[in-house]
């Protein structure tokens, strides 16, 4: 049975993602997309105060917008380099190692879709610790080989040797179904919550590889009440949310 809340489904996915930020101390949080950022200001207001945020561009801002401080795109990038940075992304194709698609769809000679292109992705990956968004949890994006690596994922990592393995790290996965990691003795892909109104057997179903699973799955965290507050009097009052992840 699913905890009693007043929270949506999009609330419990800000939720989830800020939680990755928990615990990490003075970094750069670099969100992409709307779920993602409003869990990081969402973290840097509550259990992360220490967080750097910014505004892509030149300056380092407060949950607010405020300018906080200056910050160049070629500091931005230098800072990239030594582990200081915890980018969440997005994923076209996530496989069970955590390698990242977000390229093309098909043999990449001769693709049947074209999509961003390889982007950063590479150096984030190997140069600071990388989570994932997926709003729409299918088989089509979790899948048993990505199209094309440009997130690299663990085992792909662990290939390239020491110097691709120093700083990478994939702490967590989110999607609109749950909160996955890679915390097993091969770094494969485990369910570690499911988000209320969700079960095991659906996140499994709608992903194409066995998901390493624990006896019991639990339920993602609640929101306290003061961060429902913050989420949709101060974040989103616009409830942008619900339109990225409606309610089930």
């Amino acid at each position: 049975m699913s905890p009693t809340s007043t929270a949506t489904r999009a609330e419990y996915c800000v939720i989830a993602c800020a939680e990755a930020w928990r615990d990490n101390g003075e970094v750069l949080a670099s969100p992409m997309g709307l779920i993602p950022s409003l869990g990081a200001r969402l973290a840097r207001r509550t259990f992360s105060p220490d967080l750097l945020l910014t505004d892509g561009e030149a300056l380092l801002v407060g949950p607010d917008g405020t300018a906080e401080g200056w910050l160049p795109y070629r500091r931005h990038l230098a800072m990239v380099t030594g582990g200081k940075r915890h980018v969440m992304m997005g994923a076209s194709q996530l496989d069970r190692f955590g390698n990242q698609n977000i390229s093309c769809i098909g043999d990449w000679h001769r693709p049947a879709r074209q999509l961003l292109g390889v982007r950063g992705a590479p150096v984030n990956t190997l140069n600071n610790p990388v989570s994932y968004w997926v709003p729409r949890h299918s088989a089509r994006v979790f899948v048993e080989r990505v199209d094309m690596i440009c997130g690299v994922g663990y085992d792909s990592a662990a290939a390239a040797g020491p110097s691709a393995t120093r700083y990478h790290r994939i702490p967590r996965v989110v999607s609109h179904l749950g909160v996955f990691d890679f915390d097993t003795p091969d770094h494969t892909m485990r369910l570690v919550s499911v988000h209320p109104g969700v079960s095991a057997g659906q996140a499994q179903e709608a992903t194409g590889f066995p998901l390493a699973l624990p006896d019991e799955v639990p339920y993602t965290r609640e929101p306290t009440a003061e961060e429902l507050r913050l989420i949709r009097t101060e974040l989103d009052p616009e409830r942008l949310r619900e339109r990225e992840v409606p309610s089930a």
